[in-house]
């Protein structure tokens, strides 16, 4: 598996990532659509946050199983945690905070969050 290098703007969270990049996908729900993030998901054990761990803010909203958790300096949100249906653990990395992805290659799937 391919290791991937991610990070906050401004470098204050920095991650890895263990994965292939498959695809991502494009949600339309009312935060997604205004972050602007492209996600990957992976379970939550292939993500290492390497640097600013403690300095992660997290906000949830609506059913609260989602956090989404973001840099408190810069503002951009790395990555989210939640479960899955059968209640695993995983991570949604935003695909734009990767430092060495050609976002162009990466096929999007879209997800119409907001009628859900």
């Amino acid at each position: 598996m391919t290791m991937h290098q991610g990070s906050c703007h401004c470098g204050k969270v920095a991650f890895e990532v263990e994965g292939e990049i498959d695809s991502g996908l494009a949600c339309n729900c009312s935060i997604c659509q205004r972050k602007g993030s492209l996600l990957w998901f992976v379970p939550r054990a292939q993500l290492r946050v390497t640097t600013g761990e403690d300095a992660l803010t997290t906000y949830t909203f609506n059913r609260h199983v989602i956090r989404h958790l973001f840099c408190p300096v810069c503002g951009i949100h790395p990555f989210g945690e939640g479960t899955d249906p059968k209640g695993n653990a995983i991570a949604a990395i935003n695909l734009r905070c990767l430092t060495d992805i050609d976002l162009d290659s990466v096929p999007v799937h879209h997800y119409d969050g907001r009628s859900k």
